[in-house]
């Protein structure tokens, strides 16, 4: 199970292999722990997204219909980035249905929801925690000495955080 990293734990606990990455062992836990938490939460919100995609009704459908779409196509590519990442580190990306069911650290989505405003609503919460958890991330990867996982993580921090204005700006006018 997958866990956030805190401030003196570095002990990643999946899978390991030998890699002749030059990225110190204690930055490599970190980081290996720091991107297994966030491509757990990466997919989670990449399904949540499409489950918005697929079932909205109401206010603007077609053009958040349209947005959501580009949305988790992005998503898709982000988690590759961060499962990359990973392996390239010598790690064992998990992205199994069952890893992700019982480590996210996302709320469960309403399955039941239809109302547009309230999936753009429910979306621009679980964006904002993902776009929080990236930061962090970049803190605890950088202070570890993985100055490209960090880098990395500030690229999907941006793309995360423009995504949340997206949706935050279909929430104008509507109490949030």
């Amino acid at each position: 199970m997958a866990k956030a990293h805190g401030k003196g734990d570095t002990g990643y606990s999946g899978t390991r292999w030998p890699t002749r990455n030059s990225v110190g062992e204690n930055a490599k836990n970190v980081s290996l722990t720091t991107l297994q938490a966030l491509l757990t939460d990466s997919i989670d919100l990449y399904n949540a997204t499409r489950q918005a995609h697929w079932n909205l009704k109401g206010t603007n459908f077609i053009g958040l219909h349209e947005m959501l779409e580009k949305f988790y196509e992005a998503l898709n590519e982000q988690t590759d980035m961060l499962a990359e990442r990973m392996v390239l580190l010598g790690g064992v990306a998990d992205g199994t249905s069952q890893n992700i069911a019982g480590s996210t650290r996302l709320p469960p989505y309403p399955a039941d929801l239809l109302d547009s405003i309230g999936h753009v609503k429910e979306l621009a919460d679980r964006y904002a925690q993902v776009g929080k958890a990236l930061r962090d991330g970049i803190d605890e990867t950088d202070d570890a000495g993985d100055a490209d996982t960090a880098d990395l993580l500030t690229e999907l921090s941006r793309a995360i955080d423009k995504n949340l204005w997206m949706l935050e700006a279909h929430l104008h006018g509507h109490g949030n």
